[in-house]
């Protein structure tokens, strides 16, 4: 998509939050620099607490000073924020923000276009849609867009109440559902890979792949998350999202076009297509498991139940590895490995295409094995894809060995990676919905992973059944050995 340079004025609600200050204000900066947001475009910072102008700039320019970019001076680009002391309860607030933004759109000549962020608690997103809608915050000439963070509701049911609520206000095509992990550089690569290499699209199905992996791992605990995750846990906070996302776009059919709504239609069939399962099949599909004490880099590391804010008796799940089956024809047969966990070895956002064996091993006299042909696509630590092969060995002999091929990031020309942030900001100023996520995808994806967490809630775990630094609990890597598979190692 070919795109301009956008004009608008940016309201974020949670101006003051950790997201904003993190993500938000340090995306916002780079797309500034690399020409992608002229001048004409405003920010105001929407929260509870009474700052000034000045506050709101200074702690703008905190958040970016990490970059020292000595073509741009810091307080030109902070002059385009202004900070706006708001109760989302309050009508008459809206009323006057929505003339503040009248006063920035003239000023600022951004032709009526307003992007509302609501970076804060959900609790909050159907009250304030409501309150923009009935305020006439969203009557303006031109075009407006409404970004939310997740979760977006913590089962199907809230789920469809809040986006209810958001619809009275907003229409389906205003509305941008962020999943970070689909502005991650590599994860969009997952598209470019299969549809642009006329080497891998033809293998993709399952003829020719014996299993998919993906792995999404963190050695940090939930630290002082933890009345949040308590409420949350890694099934509903990674696997309804992150992780279905991933594993639709494997496994999605060639789009007509690389257009957003062809896209969605693609992944929506497979999310349709993911076997069915009773309450009574979960453990042949999932593992759950909880990390306990252990050690990482030397230092001794806390349970799940000691962390700040959670139950000591928690049956909340730390970890998840899952095998997703697709019944269609390009993938019957074809196990999907999922796997997520916090305090594991390493921290790690990878997939692995694991190729079926030959039916004759030529070498199998020589006393050789033959290593699968893997295609990984790792975005995390570092942003590489490798393909895996066999080839003779430097010697005398015909035996053969495994190669590596890869293509790394790190050391290409030209290897700017824009954050994930930086991506869909950009994304949502141009209108494009591509790499956000649908109404039809969050349904979906809620109603498979409630049979889940209704049969886990109500069964107890044996926690915790994993030591902080390994690789997750033991019945995760028989999850894989019933089919005569394994993890590919961290």
């Amino acid at each position: 998509m070919t795109y301009h340079t956008p004009k608008a004025v940016i309201i974020i609600f949670g101006a003051t939050g950790d997201l904003a200050n993190r993500k938000l204000y340090p995306s916002l900066y780079r797309l500034y620099r690399n020409g992608k947001l002229s001048e004409n475009f405003a920010v105001i910072g929407v929260a509870r607490r009474p700052l000034t102008n000045e506050d709101f700039r200074n702690n703008i320019k905190k958040s970016i000073e990490e970059f020292n970019d000595p073509h741009i001076n810091p307080d030109d680009f902070a002059s385009h924020f202004h900070y706006n002391p708001f109760d989302v309860q309050d009508l008459t607030h809206y009323q006057k923000l929505n003339a503040f933004i009248n006063e920035l759109d003239e000023k600022h000549e951004t032709d009526g276009n307003r992007l509302f962020y609501l970076a804060m608690a959900p609790n909050f997103f159907g009250t304030i849609a409501a309150n923009l809608k009935s305020q006439g915050v969203t009557n303006n000439t031109g075009w407006t867009r409404l970004i939310i963070e997740k979760p977006f509701g913590h089962n199907f049911e809230t789920a469809q109440q809040l986006n209810n609520q958001i619809r009275h206000a907003f229409d389906e095509d205003q509305i941008y559902r962020i999943d970070h992990y689909l502005g991650k550089d590599m994860i969009q690569n997952i598209e470019v890979v299969r549809f642009a290499n006329a080497l891998f699209e033809p293998l993709w199905n399952n003829h020719y792949i014996s299993n998919i992996q993906v792995t999404s791992s963190e050695t940090l605990g939930v630290e002082e998350r933890g009345r949040y995750y308590d409420e949350s846990g890694a099934l509903r906070d990674m696997v309804q999202n992150h992780m279905l996302q991933m594993v639709s776009l494997l496994a999605m059919e060639p789009p007509a076009r690389l257009n957003p709504d062809d896209i969605r239609y693609e992944k929506i069939k497979v999310l349709r297509s993911l076997k069915e399962i009773n309450e009574n099949d979960v453990d042949q599909y999932f593992v759950r498991g909880q990390y306990d004490r252990g050690e990482i880099n030397g230092k001794e590391l806390d349970a799940y139940r000691e962390s700040n804010g959670v139950d000591p008796d928690s049956n909340t799940e730390t970890y998840v590895a899952a095998k997703f089956m697709i019944d269609n024809f390009r993938w019957a047969g074809v196990p999907f490995y999922v796997r997520t966990g916090k305090r594991m070895a390493k921290k790690s956002t990878e997939i692995v295409i694991q190729f079926k064996d030959l039916p004759i091993n030529l070498y199998k006299e020589k006393g050789d094995t033959i290593d699968p042909n893997l295609l990984v696509i790792q975005a995390h630590p570092d942003e590489k894809i490798t393909l895996h092969l066999n080839a003779k060995k430097g010697d005398y002999d015909t035996t053969s060995k495994p190669i590596t091929m890869y293509y790394d990031k790190k050391h290409a020309e030209d290897s700017y990676t824009p954050e994930a942030y930086e991506v869909l900001l950009n994304d949502c100023l141009h209108g494009d919905s591509t790499n956000f996520v649908h109404w039809d995808e969050v349904a979906l994806s809620w109603k498979y992973i409630d049979i889940i967490s209704n049969a886990w809630e109500g069964n107890k775990a044996a926690f915790p059944n994993y030591t902080s630094g390994t690789c997750g609990p033991k019945a995760g890597d028989e999850l894989l050995g019933a089919n005569g598979h394994h993890w590919w190692k961290l």
